[in-house]
């Protein structure tokens, strides 16, 4: 999971964000296995933007809310964390404010898995996908889609500028229950 260390979750608020984005060595990212779509765009401002690395260029949605991305694998995927990058001194009313995180075999069956209202978030923003179960630590999906319900000052369009979605690294060795990293560690791993 993150480090929330400027975020203070109480009843799905998120208040500030974090300059860098900080996740644990145990997550990996998994939204360069997917394919991304948006409900709408600007033009220039497509859902290549929110891929791109490049925090100064944004997706921003064109029409009515809720806003959606779509995010979709081919195989069924864990994933236990959303980090978004939103900042509400530069887009104002542009940010959103209210979040809905759902998750699905496709769009016919998704479900809301998180729901979270961000308060002048600038920085990233990391919602965690696990549920109040601790043995719930991450949701196993084919996809998963956010839902940008309102924002800031009731704006109308939609700027988010970076999103990367992390799941649980698999351990390299099957049926194995202790992680193994290196590969000197690796050739010990197995009993003759």
């Amino acid at each position: 999971m993150a480090t929330e260390s400027s975020e203070s979750e109480e009843e799905g608020k998120i208040r500030g964000g974090n300059d860098k984005l900080i996740v644990d060595d145990d997550l990996r990212e998994m939204g360069k296995n997917a394919a991304w779509s948006v409900s709408s765009c600007k033009p220039g401002n497509g859902v290549n933007t929110l891929r791109d690395e490049n925090l100064e260029t944004y997706w921003q949605s064109d029409g009515l809310q809720p806003h959606l991305i779509n995010i979709q694998f081919q195989k069924k995927v864990r994933l236990q964390l959303v980090a978004l990058y939103v900042d509400f001194k530069l887009d104002e009313s542009y940010t959103p404010s209210k979040i809905s995180v759902r998750a699905g075999d496709g769009f016919h069956n998704l479900k809301e898995v998180k729901s979270v209202e961000l308060v002048k978030p600038s920085g990233w923003v990391s919602i965690s996908l696990s549920g109040a179960d601790p043995r719930e630590t991450f949701v196993n999906t084919f996809m998963l889609q956010i839902a940008m319900l309102s924002n800031h000052l009731n704006g109308r369009d939609t700027h988010i500028r970076q999103i990367k979605v992390y799941g649980p690294r698999p351990n390299p060795i099957p049926r194995q229950p202790f992680q193994f990293t290196s590969t000197e560690f690796i050739t010990y791993s197995t009993l003759r």
